[in-house]
């Protein structure tokens, strides 16, 4: 196979993925993707960083740090596409941080259902700004918007 096939531009990788180029470089700044360097230091990368690209891609869609995503990278070999099984024990331990995150986020909305429900300008129930009435020692009204 031909150097070219084998190598792919940043802007190649940017139009394959669909990612912008300044964040194709970010990420390889962060050590979630590698490039080889040319002789006249152009970054050339192979296939293997779309498959890594797509992953990052997922995990920011249902809203995962790339702290996340860079642990799940360093446990695979570099210039490797990950396989069927990697993805496997990835999703594993993602699924557990979703469910957690999907938990928080049920709460969230059940508490904010209940805060516009209430009305109430004081905001003396409400438990997301005002968990434990706390902004009572301040006054009584909007004392949020007073500030």
């Amino acid at each position: 196979m031909s150097e070219k096939k084998m190598h792919l531009t940043v802007g190649d990788v940017a139009r394959r993925s669909g990612i912008a180029v300044s964040a194709i470089h970010f990420y390889e700044r962060k050590g979630l993707i590698v490039a080889d360097r040319t002789g006249g230091n152009q970054r050339r990368y192979g296939r293997d960083v779309l498959r890594r690209l797509a992953l990052i891609r997922a995990a920011q869609e249902v809203g995962l740090p790339l702290s996340d995503v860079a642990e799940a990278l360093a446990g695979l070999p570099q210039k490797r596409t990950p396989t069927p099984e990697d993805w496997r024990q990835i999703a594993s331990i993602w699924a557990e941080k979703l469910d957690a995150r999907i938990r928080i986020l049920q709460r969230l909305r059940h508490d904010l259902d209940g805060c516009i429900g209430c009305g109430c300008l004081s905001l003396q129930r409400c438990q997301l700004v005002n968990p434990a009435d706390r902004l009572a020692e301040e006054g009584t009204g909007a004392v949020t918007l007073a500030r």
